[in-house]
């Protein structure tokens, strides 16, 4: 291939980036190098020279400038990076925060009268504000000024601010609209540099880069943006900085993670800096701060200079991060019961689910989990804090809702303005405010509005593999080459590739039991496989059995190792298999239902097919597995020299049923629970009507 011989790399590489559109090997190298990915002017943001100036008069007289943010991640590192090149230009700078128990979403106005009443005479936002109409007119009704930086959905009317930097802004013109709050934050500070320093713009962009695109990679990626653009060159630029110089309050919540992780012998784990360690690891935890507690912990832990303090407030954070966990379970199960019992998927395509008990700190992870399971838009509304034993039409409750491509949930939720106190948010997920009265027409008008809109395809979950590998395709040197496209994120996923016909060596829990491992290949190959969050059980994968497999590859570094490890989205029976399945279980309900069979088809079992049968189930309950599959049955008995196939083995089991050797339950379809029954006589299988049954339908010779 010639992108592969041109740049020196791997085949599978070079067709990946084929693949992604990079069809020369000229436009293939630029997009290794980052040499198309431009950081845009600043000044085309609209507003942007009203902002400058407006900050820029504020810092020269002194005046008491609050950064006003939002609780999760991309809101506190657009606080920080503010507040600390603020504090650099000699500004008298502070920041609030909203508490989400006791305010919710967005600028109010009583924080905005508190602020007032503290001294402050400029309020910039950050990841906030463009929907705060009237509540920015208030804040100058007080002669408070407010500079907006937020990069949601805009409504139509914009808030009547000293200045709004929005990329999504109706009549704007900046090129690139997919900015974090925090890059939103980003694009300003390289705005003022450049206006109050007068050097160069690359001198001012590189400077700013050097100092804040940590905070700036971190927010990027936690609040799931686009990584192309100027988002791919800044997110790149802040790992470096992570790696080579770590912000002192992020090498202190690194090193509470690793202390969870050690090696035998008490060692560190260490942990490569990337994008995917930043959103599943770092920003969980950072966003536990304003799920559980309050979001100054987090923020505090990037401004603060004290190593002691730092090392206090990332213990603090993985503290409620666990909290989170327990309370994010505790919901979700609760969720999952309510959905199969009461929600109507023939007419709703929106999974809308309310409760009194919930966090609504928690929600939105909830309603996340809700949309991968179902495949479905979820919103989940807590009334938390309101009076159980007195419920009211007025209780507020606070929702947070996922979506799926296809639907544009503030799209949605404009479509059911109506029925609601106030909204915002993105294309995919979105926060909203909603009366317990109005709670019914808002669930009815935003499934009337994705009934009009929501297509049947756009509802079936789908993962797409980049390219099929064989088992020798698999290689350490592909592992590492893949770094090459890093950082990844949305548009820019981690490659996926997909094993086919490839067979189960091993199947052995890990984690007590929450995961899986595997071991794939043949006699020359063999790579190990992990199945997060799925048991043993659950996987319904044994050794034995042929798979194809879609995964992402990783490098597992550990106690000096480095080992490749399959990293497993899916798994599943190849379709030939899968198919002679369903052929298996028709023949059974045909067979079951009084069709006849021939001698040659097998189907009628002997007492030496019993025998194997009954021995294995009996080693599996006393050494302590009395949970198996019908495929787990037969691949147990797959030595056995005789033929025992789907069917034999269906009718096996309720023989055993029906004359009492075995206590069976079947709490899912071909799932069962066995008991072994002691009995002291010798059972008679002749005494089986369903085998005197079997034997009549079997046509003689």
């Amino acid at each position: 291939m010639k992108i592969a011989s041109a740049l020196g790399i791997e085949p599978v590489v070079a067709s990946l980036l084929y693949n992604r559109g990079y069809r020369t090997p000229e436009e293939a190298g630029a997009f290794l190098r980052m040499e198309r990915e431009l950081l845009c002017d600043p000044f085309l943001l609209d507003g942007m020279e009203d902002a400058v100036a407006r900050i820029r008069r504020a810092v020269e007289n002194r005046e008491k400038i609050t950064v006003y943010g939002d609780y999760d991640v991309d809101g506190v590192t657009a606080v920080c990076t503010l507040c600390l090149y603020l504090a650099s230009q000699g500004a008298e700078v502070d920041y609030y925060i909203p508490n989400r128990s006791g305010e919710g979403y967005g600028v109010s106005r009583a924080a905005v009268q508190a602020l007032a009443e503290r001294g402050t005479t400029l309020i910039v936002t950050v990841d906030t504000g463009v929907t705060a109409v009237d509540e920015i007119a208030y804040a100058a009704s007080l002669s408070v000024d407010v500079v907006v930086t937020d990069h949601h959905e805009c409504l139509p009317e914009l808030p009547p601010a000293a200045a709004v930097l929005n990329p999504h802004r109706t009549d704007g013109h900046y090129p690139f609209c997919d900015l974090a709050g925090v890059g939103v934050v980003f694009k300003l500070i390289c705005a003022y540099e450049e206006t109050v320093s007068g050097d160069s713009r690359y001198d001012c962009v590189m400077r700013i880069c050097d100092r804040y695109a940590d905070l700036v990679a971190i927010g990027t990626i936690a609040d799931v943006m686009p990584i192309r653009s100027e988002n791919r060159l800044i997110v790149s630029y802040g790992l470096g900085l992570l790696e080579s110089r770590p912000r002192l309050g992020f090498s202190a919540l690194c090193e509470a993670v690793a202390a969870t992780r050690t090696e035998p012998g008490g060692r560190k784990k260490k942990t490569k800096i990337t994008s995917g360690f930043i959103g599943y690891t770092i920003a969980p935890r950072l966003n536990a701060a304003g799920r559980i507690r309050s979001a100054s912990l987090a923020a505090d832990l990037f401004l603060t200079d004290d190593p002691a303090r730092a090392a206090e407030l990332a213990e603090e954070l993985c503290e409620a991060n666990r909290e989170r966990q327990i309370e994010e379970n505790r919901i979700m199960e609760e969720a999952y019961a309510r959905i199969e019992s009461e929600h109507d998927f023939a007419h709703d395509p929106v999974i809308v689910l309310a409760a009194d008990g919930w966090h609504h700190g928690v929600i939105g992870i909830v309603s996340s989990r809700i949309t991968d399971r179902y495949g479905l838009p979820s919103i989940l509304i807590s009334f938390e804090g309101c009076d159980p034993e007195a419920h009211s039409d007025a209780d507020l409750g606070k929702g947070s809702g996922r979506s799926i491509k296809g639907m544009n949930l503030v799209d949605a939720l404009f479509y059911a303005q109506d029925t609601l106190v106030k909204f915002g948010g993105h294309e995919l997920a979105a926060g909203l405010s909603v009366t317990r009265g109005n709670l019914p027409a808002f669930q009815e008008k935003i499934n009337e509005y994705a009934r009009a809109h929501l297509s049947d395809e756009a509802r079936i979950p789908t993962v797409e593999a980049d390219c099929e590998l064989s088992l020798s395709d698999v290689t350490m040197s592909l592992a590492e080459e893949l770094r090459f496209l890093e950082p990844y994120g949305v548009e820019n996923p981690v490659p996926a590739f997909v094993l086919r016909d490839v067979r189960v060596l091993e199947a052995v829990p890990v984690g007590g039991g929450k995961h899986t491992r595997l071991l794939l290949g043949d006699e020359r190959h063999a790579l190990t496989a992990m199945c997060f969050s799925i048991s043993t059980a659950e996987l319904n994968i044994f050794p034995g059995d042929n798979v194809d497999v879609l995964f992402n590859l990783d490098i597992n570094e550990w106690a000096g190792r480095r080992n490749l490890q399959l990293i497993v989205r899916d798994i599943r029976l190849p379709e030939k298999i899968a198919r002679r399945a369903e052929e298996d279980r028709a023949l059974y309900e045909s067979i079951r239902g009084g069709a006849s069979f021939s001698a040659e088809d097998d189907l009628l079992p002997c007492r030496d097919d019993f025998a194997a049968v009954y021995t294995f189930i009996r080693r599996s309950v006393r050494g302590g597995n009395d949970l198996l599959t019908h495929r787990a049955i037969l691949l147990g008995v797959s030595d056995y020299p005789g033929k025992i196939g789907y069917v034999k083995l269906k009718f096996m089991i309720r023989i055993f049923q029906e004359l009492n050797l075995l206590g069976i339950e079947e709490p899912e379809e071909e799932v069962y629970r066995f008991r072994l029954q002691f009995s002291g006589t010798r059972t008679d299988l002749e005494k089986s009507n369903i085998l005197r049954r079997l034997r009549s339908q079997m046509k003689q010779a």
